[in-house]
């Protein structure tokens, strides 16, 4: 008999159908964490508005709720720097100067009383957001560049596990969401944006938003988009079919 971490899944987006099997796929949650996600992390410390990253924390917990159901693997990217900013680059390294100037590795009073500081490891600032939170059997994954790809294990951790195709999530969508499809892409896995649970801050208030155009050129060139609902209710479909 057919089980369900067997059989394919068919998830309707675009450009096409997106196939995929729960042995072979996982789910990338990336830098949904406090500096990015909560008021008094470094976006909104920097008066970043952080209602579109707010507002896909509903559809990416039924999307990870859906995924653990059914067996597929769930990976947490984090976004840290190393208490002595090391690895934050070179002293004129765009990387450090863009970082440095949104406030990275000050230290700031966290909401939960203790000291904290921006972006920097082992902090308030850096854990995921309480609402998504990694669950047993679920892996994180620290980078400090916004792909994470970049001097990670991340490759070697998805093929040790034999994934193939990845469902991305989370934050920001044109920047680190974007840099680490970009670079799954090079790397042959199959790639879908879930357009509903990525959210973009940079350019927001514009008619057409850096999110439009990451989803024009991830289907255009490099995988798949579709929405949480379409995802859920395939997964789910499948697992019915052979329960």
């Amino acid at each position: 008999m057919t089980s369900a971490k067997e059989s394919a899944v068919l998830v309707a987006a675009r450009p096409g159908t997106f196939e995929l099997s729960v042995p072979t796929t996982a789910v990338i949650v990336v830098d949904m964490q406090h500096d990015f996600a909560a008021p008094d992390g470094m976006f909104g410390r920097a008066g970043i508005p952080l209602d579109g990253i707010r507002s896909v924390i509903g559809p990416t917990r039924r999307v990870l709720d859906t995924a653990r159901d059914a067996g597929i693997l769930v990976v947490y990217l984090m976004m840290q720097f190393n208490e002595d900013l090391a690895n934050l680059g070179s002293p004129q390294a765009p990387n450090r100067l863009r970082h440095l100037a949104l406030g990275v590795g000050q230290t700031v009073d966290a909401p939960d009383g203790t000291t904290s500081r921006v972006l920097v490891r082992d902090t308030w600032n850096t854990k995921i957001i309480d609402e998504l939170a990694p669950q047993s059997g679920d892996l994180v994954i620290a980078k400090h560049r916004y792909s994470g790809f970049f001097e990670t294990d991340l490759d070697d951790v998805l093929r040790a596990r034999g994934i193939t195709s990845l469902i991305f999530t989370g934050c920001t969508t044109s920047v680190c969401v974007e840099s680490t499809l970009r670079d799954a892409f090079y790397r042959d896995y199959q790639c879908l944006l879930l357009t509903d649970c990525c959210a973009e801050a940079v350019g927001s208030d514009q008619p057409r938003t850096n999110h439009d155009a990451t989803l024009t050129v991830i289907e255009a060139l490099f995988g798949w988009t579709t929405e949480s609902d379409r995802l859920i209710a395939s997964v789910g479909h499948a697992v019915e079919a052979v329960a």
